[in-house]
């Protein structure tokens, strides 16, 4: 373990915090929203420099990262954030508990979007930014915003990207990951930019605008309003919004493919000829399903489309309460919840990717029955796959079922019905953060217990880290080394 080029980068990450906080305090002084919100700002800044000066120091004459400096940057990275995140809750006393406020900015960070504020609406603009930036900095991910400014950034730099970036494996667009990263940001920008300028021709105020464009683009769901997007009632809005989060779950690669005019990559690219698939047919059904219950079938259509693309991205923004729709309509969306989007995106969820090559393999299996000495080459995108990957995909899934099922377990002894603690699990480990069933999507976490706040908060974290990250802090192999912190 290079420890010292691990507190090095953690260091430079909290540096990188420091200046994204610098932002809301503008604000807080731009909206006189008073001294104690100024005074937690500047004190949470202060003491995330002095931190970043003691682990930062002094540049390590060994910078080599390799699979377990880079899961470990990763982890502690995120619990960094998310501790020095919500110091300005806490010091400003809107959100006075500190597990309350940790649990709400590991929501922000992760794009899970699930908070324990009640009433959104009496929060200052400067903490609402703060929570709408934290989606938009997690979105893409801190750590690939790094590697694109980091000095000396080696292409070992290639071990924190994959132990960051969500899905089965990480494509490279160029060769430099610092430059494969800038591009990477450089198109989140401009997607965010657009939705912006799209959302203000809407109507929507420019500060609604660009809080929605991070929650969109990260597809964290960030919210400014009790009643999620359904406060705006506008066709037009809905629709951008829901193209928006259907746009941001697709691979990011393949964005990259199309200004290349590389038309091809895309139109072969079996994971997102998947996704569509999935989206047409379960807005299909469900609209089916629910045609009986909706007299103008415009708005139908609307509201299907719109709560379709939110789940299945796992974004969580709401037009509806889709709970009152018949079971078999929520059952589809609590299977989307699971689905998520494309690997290289900015969704949770298992990811398409591993679904299409699972199912490509148990077919594979089904075709062998009988005639066992039968040769079946599974492929993806005209490649065939090494055991490896259905190796790595296979340990995933079951590490993903116990997991889930230890996490409900312990959430159980807070829920009177299993529903509920399924649904609750699901909406934090699938960093969707709204729940599907007795939960409702507007469901408050501030009613749970410390225990159970601290619990889904690891929850959060696993999901959108993708577990490997944050189980490797529980091996002691890495505490061998005295130094470490």
């Amino acid at each position: 373990m290079n420890s010292k080029m691990v507190k090095y980068v953690i260091g430079y990450i909290l540096k990188l915090e420091a200046g994204f906080m610098l932002v809301p305090l503008a604000l807080s002084f731009f909206y006189k929203e008073g001294f104690k919100l100024n005074g937690a700002y500047l004190l949470t800044i202060i003491l995330l420099i002095v931190s970043s000066f003691l682990l930062s120091r002094k540049i390590p004459e060994d910078q080599r990262i390799y699979t377990q400096e880079g899961m470990v940057i990763v982890s502690v990275s995120w619990i960094a954030l998310s501790f020095f995140g919500s110091l300005p809750f806490v010091f400003s006393e809107r959100i006075p508990s500190f597990i309350d406020a940790f649990f709400e900015t590991v929501a922000g960070f992760t794009t899970t979007g699930a908070s324990v504020i009640a009433d959104i609406e009496i929060i200052e603009k400067s903490l609402l930014f703060w929570v709408g930036f934290s989606h938009f900095i997690g979105g893409m991910g801190i750590l690939v915003l790094a590697l694109a400014i980091l000095p000396k950034s080696s292409n070992q730099s290639l071990y924190i990207m994959k132990a960051e970036v969500p899905g089965p494996s990480v494509g490279k667009m160029v060769a430099k990951i610092s430059h494969n990263s800038k591009i990477l940001y450089i198109m989140y920008i401009c997607i965010t930019i657009i939705m912006i300028i799209l959302l203000r021709v809407g109507g929507m105020p420019l500060f609604d605008s660009v809080i929605h464009a991070f929650g969109t683009v990260s597809t964290g769901g960030a919210n400014i309003k009790n009643s999620s997007v359904g406060f705006y009632n506008s066709t037009y809005i809905h629709f951008i919004l829901g193209t928006g989060m259907l746009l941001c779950a697709v691979n990011f690669n393949l964005f990259y493919a199309l200004i290349l005019k590389n038309y091809k990559q895309v139109y072969r690219n079996e994971e997102l000829r998947a996704y569509l698939l999935i989206i047409f047919m379960s807005i299909i059904i469900i609209c089916i399903n629910i045609y009986p219950f909706y007299q103008n079938n415009i708005y139908m259509v609307r509201d299907v489309f719109f709560t379709v693309s939110s789940i299945i991205t796992t974004t969580g923004y709401s037009t509806v309460d889709f709970n009152t729709w018949p079971m078999f309509s929520k059952t589809v969306l609590m299977i989307l919840t699971f689905v998520g989007g494309c690997a290289g995106s900015t969704t949770g969820g298992i990811k398409v990717s591993r679904i299409v090559i699972v199912f490509k393999k148990v077919m594979g299996e089904v075709k062998k029955v009988g005639t066992p000495n039968r040769v079946i080459a599974v492929k993806m995108d005209g490649k065939k796959i090494p055991e490896e990957m259905f190796s790595k995909i296979s340990t995933y899934l079951v590490i993903y079922i116990f997991i889930f099922l230890g996490i409900m377990l312990l959430i159980s002894m807070e829920f009177s019905d299993f529903t509920s603690a399924f649904s609750v699990v699901s909406a934090t480990f699938n960093n969707i953060g709204t729940g599907v069933g007795t939960l409702g999507d507007t469901f408050d976490y501030s009613s749970l217990s410390n225990i159970s706040k601290i619990v889904l908060s690891i929850s959060m974290l696993l999901g959108r880290l993708e577990i490997f990250p944050v189980l490797i802090l529980f091996s002691p192999k890495i505490y061998k080394n005295r130094n470490y912190f």
